[in-house]
């Protein structure tokens, strides 16, 4: 693994452990629904302010879309591993086999539903990239007993 690339998945593991931290002080204050709601609504915002960079292809450019999308992928292929299982007209389905955000987790020892809560979270941005951008997602983040990470299930606008 190049120094680069070994970089970049310790600044996404630092990421995924304020992501924890965030959340257990706000559900220490509020109580979990609430530090759910409030971190969730928080990153989605992120990701729509992103998802103005893929707006060009919006509503129907899920060509365009996929290949801005995969382009834009923090560490390309390698880290997030991204497979396109579906393409057509009106459909793109992406499924991650990786994620430094929930290895960050589990090496932390977090229990599986803490990790789903936070994947939940995480999955946000991706969700607000999406819908930012001009396109509708139904986004499964990774829950236990499931491969891989999130499916993202993008739609045109």
């Amino acid at each position: 693994m190049s120094n680069d690339r070994r970089d970049l998945v310790a600044q996404m593991k630092n990421r995924a452990l304020i992501y924890k931290e965030t959340y257990d002080v706000l559900a220490e204050e509020l109580g979990a629904a609430k530090a759910e709601a409030l971190l969730t609504r928080a990153i989605y915002r992120r990701g729509q302010a992103m998802g103005k960079a893929f707006a060009k292809f919006a509503p129907a450019n899920l060509e365009g879309l996929r290949e801005a999308f995969l382009g834009s992928v923090p560490g390309g292929k390698d880290i997030f591993q991204p497979e396109v299982l579906k393409q057509e007209a009106a459909k793109l389905e992406i499924q991650l086999q990786g994620c430094p955000l929930k290895d960050a987790w589990r090496e932390a020892g977090l229990p599986d539903d803490k990790v789903a809560t936070l994947c939940r979270i995480a999955g946000a941005l991706d969700k607000g990239l999406f819908e930012g951008a001009g396109f509708r997602i139904e986004n499964r983040t990774w829950t236990p007993g499931a491969k891989g990470c999130c499916f993202l299930r993008i739609l045109r606008g």
